[in-house]
Parts: structure tokens; sequence; C-alpha cells
């Protein structure tokens, strides 16, 4: 296939690429990330100065992320403790944002509203084009460590891969716990999109089964074994039908739904332990010295309003 294209375009990377970038203005200056675009109609950044999360993503042209009024501050300028442990509130921002790895959900016995994680530079181990293989792709790996000489000790090692040609990305993290001592690990993908995606006749689908999602409402379902979440809105006269799916392997799917004027963000949240009635998280998984948890999120675009 690799010989083939190779034929047609001076430079592979005109066909699907994944570039360095550095954004360079306002209290986003100095993030460093990474442009994905698989030549399928699929772009997003992945945010090497934030945790490897997704920023920006789109799907043949429509914006799908919700992006914060403050757009994606730099890790410099955010404090995980202020305003009463909810500094997050300032700075969440795009597709992906992941939460945990010490605490999700409310503050708890010092810990932040969803822990230490989000904000945090990973170091990037590689990335690129594989050409090489019979289906090409697109990946970048890295990782994140958060680490309290008092407390838990995680580093998290993740993989995003992209098929050229495609309009897919699957997430593969590892968490492993670096720590002396045993330790309990939270994690809870916040993946947000926003308008057009999230309209007044988008539907959610969990399982098969439409979901409501109710205004300033949080609502946790346990899914054992893991589940498959499908949420799409119908053609309008400005925009295009468009569907996105979610496969996880986490036995819990959180739903987050603020509908207020200049907000209008639908979260949809994998996450590895239930939400407790005040808003705090019940119990997480516990990692030996040295011992691993790995999971996968795959995340599937399509046009029109069937899933596909």
């Amino acid at each position: 296939m690799r010989r083939d294209w190779a034929e047609r375009v001076p430079d592979l990377r005109q066909l699907a690429a994944v570039r360095r970038i550095t954004l360079d203005d306002g209290a986003e200056r100095g993030v460093r990330a990474l442009s994905f675009d698989t030549g399928g109609g699929l772009a997003f950044w992945l945010l090497a100065d934030r945790s490897l999360d997704i920023g920006p993503l789109s799907f043949r042209g429509m914006p799908l992320a919700w992006q914060h009024p403050a757009g994606f501050v730099a890790p410099g300028l955010h404090d995980a403790q202020a305003d009463g442990g909810t500094g997050i509130q300032r700075a969440l921002s795009g597709f992906l944002v992941t939460c945990g790895l010490d605490n999700v959900r409310q503050p708890r016995d010092g810990l932040p509203l969803h822990g230490t994680l989000p904000l945090t530079p990973a170091r990037v181990t590689a990335c690129g084009e594989d050409w090489d293989r019979p289906d090409p792709l697109l990946f970048a790996e890295g990782v994140v460590t958060t680490a309290h000489m008092g407390g838990a000790c995680f580093r998290l090692h993740r993989r995003i891969e992209a098929p050229v040609g495609g309009a897919a990305l699957t997430l593969i993290d590892r968490v492993e716990n670096i720590g002396p001592e045993r330790a309990e690990m939270r994690v809870l993908y916040h993946t947000n999109f926003g308008f057009p995606m999230v309209a007044e006749d988008t539907t959610l689908h969990l399982d098969g089964a439409e979901v409501q999602a109710e205004d300033r409402e949080t609502t946790c379902h346990p899914v054992p074994g893991g589940c498959v979440a499908w949420i799409a809105r119908p053609a309008s006269a400005d925009w295009p039908a468009v569907g996105a799916r979610i496969e996880s392997d986490l036995p819990f799917f959180q739903i987050w739904r603020d509908a207020r004027p200049r907000r209008n963000v639908l979260a949809l949240e994998p996450c590895n332990c239930a939400r407790a009635a005040d808003g705090t998280s019940g119990p997480g998984t516990w990692l030996a010295p040295g011992e691993s948890w790995q999971t996968r999120l795959h995340y599937t675009f399509s046009s029109g309003n069937q899933e596909e």
C-alpha cells in the first residue's frame, strides 16, 4: 500500500500526518501539542503539556469538542487546589480530560476536584506515521507521572492510534504503581461534546437504550464489563448530521450536562469507580507496588444519525 501511495505524492504526509506544534498566545502560550490529521476527515490535537489529553477535535470540518472560555491553559497557570480545591473548573477544556489518578469527582481528603493528573505535562516518547503496516496508522506514545513522597505514586503510559484514511481513534492506557506501598487508583475519562454536536435534537444511547441527560445533573450508570455509548444529531440548515460511538471496557459510565447559555456541554465519562450520593467517589482499583492496570477506549465518528 505504501509503495502504491508513494508513487502518487511527493511526501506521504500530504495524505495524513502527526505534526508537533506549540501554541503561542495568551494563557495557552507554550503549550506543546501533536496535531493529528488522518486524511479521512478526522483531525485532533493531542496536548502534550496537558496529560496527553485531546483538545480540539473535528470530523469532516465540523467541531465536536467543547472548549472552556479560557481555552487550553498552560500548566504553569493552573492551580488544582485553588477555589477550595476546584481549580480544574478554570482549565477543564477539550474533547478529553483524563481525571485522577488519586481522586475523581468532588474534593476529598485534601485532594482536588478530579485529582492531580489533569494538566500534568507528559514526556512524549514516540509519535509519527507508520506506513509499513498493512493498515497504516498515526500514533503517539508518552508517559505522565504524578507522585507524592507521602502518598500515591502513579505513572500513566498512554498510546493513541488513528488509522490513516479513517474516522476513529483508540486510546490505550496503562497505569503503574511506582510507589513503595499499595495505592488506590481512580480514573474518569471526561469526554466533552459541545455545539453543534450538542443541540436540542441531539440523542444519546447507552448500550442501545436511549438515555436523557438532565441539565445540571450527574448520573452514573453501572455497566459491568463495559458499554457502548452513541451520541448523534440530525442534519440542520447549518450543519450536517454526525454521530460518535464510544466503546469502553470500564465498569461505570457517568453523564453530566450543563445546558446553560454560553456553556452547553455534554460530558460522557467512562470511569472505574461509582459515584457516591455526596458527589465523591466510591472504591477505586488497588494496585500493589509495581502492579499495572490497563484500559482501552475506542472512538468512532460517522456522518448521519444512525449508528454505524
